[in-house]
């Protein structure tokens, strides 16, 4: 496991390779945000962002999406995996902010988990990229990249990863941290080909050195 001192180190990193690191699913104002996340669980934000443009020309209030028939929706979310229970969740969480939220997006974790749809990760960055709160929201990258560096335990949930990295990290990085972690495992340290070779934090990562010593064997 890696101590303070390293772990800051690899922030400093996360920090020179990705410096503009942000959410990457368009989006004009938190309910698209919201809607974006939803649609991006299993999903990559690439096709999200491919989806989008047309769904959100057709659909820009909560009323909108609950005044079509769900096989409507469905349609117009297809080539997006688990698009059938994406659009009924949708639905549901449109009327639930229609009913509760006076149709504005809630601002607290508590609430926006509350919606259909909505778990903690998805919960974490709206709160985060929406209204700034502070929140570490562990994707499939952000938990590779931990447990490969050593941040945290291979055997820790989701949660425990949050929860170690919320402890670890300043709250003040939070957010920004969430957002270069995921550029990092997307882009650099790939589920499949992780870059080794040219990693900068190849010395602390126990899971690349062992790739790079498997290399040489096979050589």
């Amino acid at each position: 496991m890696l101590n303070r001192k390293q772990i800051d180190y690899c922030l400093d990193v996360f920090e020179e390779m990705f410096p503009e690191a942000e959410c990457e699913l368009n989006h004009r104002n938190p309910f698209e945000l919201l809607v974006a996340v939803v649609l991006s669980a299993q999903a990559t934000d690439a096709l999200v962002n491919k989806v989008t443009p047309d769904l959100f020309a057709k659909y820009k209030t909560p009323q909108d999406y609950v005044s079509v028939p769900l096989e409507e929706l469905q349609q117009d979310i297809k080539r997006i995996g688990l698009y059938r229970n994406k659009a009924k969740n949708i639905q549901k969480l449109s009327q639930t902010l229609l009913d509760q939220f006076d149709g504005q997006v809630p601002q607290t974790k508590m609430e926006l988990e509350s919606l259909a749809g909505v778990g903690r990760k998805t919960a974490n960055v709206v709160a985060s990229v929406a209204f700034d709160e502070p929140a570490i929201a562990v994707d499939t990258h952000v938990e590779r990249v931990s447990k490969r560096l050593g941040i945290c335990r291979w055997k820790d949930s989701v949660l425990e990863v949050e929860k170690t990295l919320m402890r670890k990290v300043p709250v003040d990085l939070w957010s920004v941290t969430h957002h270069r972690m995921i550029f990092f495992g997307r882009y650099h340290c790939k589920a499949q080909r992780p870059n080794c070779e040219e990693c900068k934090l190849l010395e602390l990562c126990r899971e690349g050195q062992k790739r790079m010593k498997k290399r040489e064997k096979e050589k």
